[in-house]
């Protein structure tokens, strides 16, 4: 996979973050044994919890996620699986107003404690948006759509740090009403190599 080239009509600091965003999260089989789901190599992979679990690129992340929510109407966010608890704090740390809400969802009900599925101070009244690192299939967000939904909540949409255009994650969920969003939309063209757009 080649180095990401980054287009975009948008001001240039989002194109600087979506190319360091990026380039620190690429892993490479070079660099390391690296597997798919099957258990079989893979030429590369992306671990957005490298950037998003460094101070100063979590914040800047964090306040352009927040702004976009903000400019939504939107001030409650929830986050399932580790890929999406440190972009739901990024969030949750910018400033402005209002203050954001977040949650994290369970795959199960807590067996004990206060027995939860969604653990934060989110409200059933107001609309809540996923966040997520990887937008691909759809799988993950749908089973984070239909847990929240199954507690009451009202989910309106997905914001992902990387949409792989390829897939049919995207389709997926606006098929079921939600608005997606992707801070970089990965595409693989000019004979293998990826470029990334920001969308």
């Amino acid at each position: 996979m080649g180095s990401a080239l980054v287009r975009t009509s948008q001001a240039p600091s989002l194109a600087d973050l979506g190319r360091r965003l990026y380039e620190s999260a690429l892993i490479r089989r070079e660099q390391e044994l690296i597997t798919g789901p099957d258990g079989e190599p893979i030429d590369w992979l992306l671990d957005t919890r490298i950037p998003m679990l460094t101070g100063p690129m979590a914040q800047e992340v964090g306040c352009k996620i927040a702004a976009q929510l903000r400019n939504r109407g939107v001030d409650q966010v929830a986050g399932y699986g580790f890929g999406a608890y440190p972009i739901v704090c990024a969030a949750l740390g910018a400033p402005g107003t209002p203050v954001l809400r977040g949650g994290f969802i369970r795959n199960g009900r807590k067996g004990h404690g206060r027995r939860r599925i969604v653990e934060g101070p989110l409200s059933k009244a107001k609309p809540i948006v996923l966040l997520d690192d990887i937008l691909n299939s759809g799988k993950s967000a749908m089973h984070a759509w239909e847990l929240l939904r199954a507690e009451g909540y009202d989910v309106v949409g997905l914001m992902a740090l990387f949409e792989f255009a390829w897939s049919c994650g995207r389709k997926t969920l606006e098929d079921q009403g939600l608005w997606v969003h992707a801070l970089l939309r990965l595409n693989l063209r000019e004979g293998g190599r990826n470029s990334s757009d920001l969308a």
